[in-house]
């Protein structure tokens, strides 16, 4: 079965915005409500597209100078929650279901190339909210399409149009395939700094994490 799900509202949170305004431009122009956070709100708003800030969604502002900003029930619920089955549970709490993520995570490997960077730059771009609603996404992906590279963008658009704005559960496997991928070289980059480039560690045995075999400007 193709397991068609429409695909009626997107949370859009970006840190590469290659791509990204023309691919949300195509989603409002199909009926999508746009949901997104801080600079990709921006952007989008100022091309004129109707976009809710997600601390509007949800009545929370963004804090912590941005380390909080999506970790609320409001967007995890509506990532996680199983159509059919938590309904009434979203329901009661106001919790609208969001059936596309746009994620990539923000620039870890550029910068701890940089010349200077120090372990406090290193720790301020280590990504929370983007990787759990990758992880999210990916996980409900019976529900839920997650989109961490661009190069995918076209292609979702037309698959759109071909199944009258739905997206089919082997294509929502695909790309929770690619999210798994993303996180998990993601978490690799982290773990090889902390052990091996930023000079702290005191493990006398350290192994690397294994890397995926593309590049990381792929991951985007």
């Amino acid at each position: 079965m193709q397991q068609r799900r429409p695909v009626r509202r997107a949370l859009l949170s970006v840190s590469d915005k290659a791509g990204i305004v023309e691919f949300a431009q195509a989603l409002s122009a199909r009926g999508v409500e746009l949901l997104s956070t801080g600079g990709t709100a921006r952007l989008l708003a100022d091309k004129g597209l109707p976009v809710t800030e997600v601390s509007d969604y949800t009545g929370f502002p963004e804090m912590m100078d941005g380390r909080v900003k999506t970790l609320h029930p409001k967007v995890h619920g509506g990532i996680l929650g199983r159509r059919g089955q938590d309904d009434g549970i979203m329901q009661q709490h106001g919790i609208a279901p969001i059936d596309m993520v746009v994620v990539n995570l923000y620039p870890f490997a550029q910068t701890v190339a940089r010349e200077g960077c120090s372990l406090e730059d290193a720790v301020e771009n280590i990504d929370i909210g983007g990787p759990t609603m990758v992880r999210s996404a990916a996980k409900n992906h019976k529900d839920v399409a997650i989109v961490v590279k661009s190069s995918d963008y076209d292609a979702i658009i037309n698959e759109m149009d071909a199944n009258e704005g739905s997206l089919t559960l082997a294509t929502r496997f695909d790309l929770a395939i690619k999210a798994f991928e993303h996180t998990a070289a993601y978490d690799s980059m982290i773990a090889n700094y902390f052990g091996h480039g930023s000079g702290l560690s005191r493990r006398k045995q350290r192994s690397r994490w294994p890397l995926p075999a593309y590049p990381e400007s792929e991951l985007h």
